[in-house]
């Protein structure tokens, strides 16, 4: 099992999530991926399409700068 980061912070909606979802493509079952989002929408946007893909949401935080910090393992 491996782990990613994916840095879209600056980036805005949809940004970060496509980035999640290219990510995904090319990671293996049981990986986790780690997307960095300044953007707030990313905080809802991305367990939704989680929940919808059948993924599993790891943890959601926000840093004190404002920096989204969004785990994921890709679970098929």
């Amino acid at each position: 099992m491996s782990e990613r980061v994916v840095d879209a912070r600056g980036s805005f909606c949809p940004g970060p999530l496509m980035e999640l979802i290219s990510n995904m493509k090319m990671m293996q079952v049981g990986d986790t991926l780690e997307l960095l989002s300044t953007d707030t929408g990313s905080a809802a946007d991305v367990p939704e399409w989680i929940k919808k893909v059948g993924h599993e949401m790891v943890d959601t935080e926000q840093d004190g700068e404002g920096t989204w910090h969004i785990r994921v393992r890709k679970a098929k």
